[in-house]
């Protein structure tokens, strides 16, 4: 468990998520950041956040790099209207974050690991908190008539 006050939510960037390696959605989609901004402003963000923390195995000492490296403020949050779902992108450490010497209390690939894991498990923690408790829009990707049955 981690025992830390809730962050503020980040401010949702305007980002194609296209450019994201982890990412793929239709390039003119609307991606509804105004709404996931205000929602994660409303609560969805504290929701998710105090969840992921009864949970996650991320230790303090850990999250104070979070917080000292501003990782928080790297999270995006979009609607991908063809999946019916909210697509995310977490922040992490980068692989040379030893070259870089990022951190003086990084020490270790598992400590890099396990902030990177961490981050992603939240990341998703706030979709499904998004996805089942504030969204109420319905998708608006219709298929087309000639998609081959399956």
């Amino acid at each position: 468990m981690l025992d830390v006050p809730v962050p503020d939510p980040p401010s949702l960037p305007t980002v194609d998520p296209n450019q994201y390696d982890d990412a793929q959605v239709a390039a003119d989609a609307d991606f509804k950041r105004a709404e996931l901004e205000a929602f994660l402003e409303a609560g969805a963000w504290t929701d998710a956040f105090e969840a992921w923390a009864a949970e996650t195995p991320v230790t303090e000492a850990q999250w104070e790099v979070v917080l000292d490296l501003d990782l928080l403020t790297y999270f995006d949050f979009f609607w991908d209207d063809f999946a019916d779902r909210v697509g995310y992108h977490a922040p992490g450490i980068p692989e040379d974050w030893k070259e870089r010497d990022l951190h003086p209390d990084l020490t270790s690939w598992g400590e890099v690991s396990s902030i990177n894991a961490g981050l992603t498990e939240l990341g998703q923690d706030v979709c499904d908190v998004l996805k089942d408790d504030y969204i109420d829009w319905e998708s608006e990707y219709e298929a087309p008539d000639d998609l081959p049955d399956f």
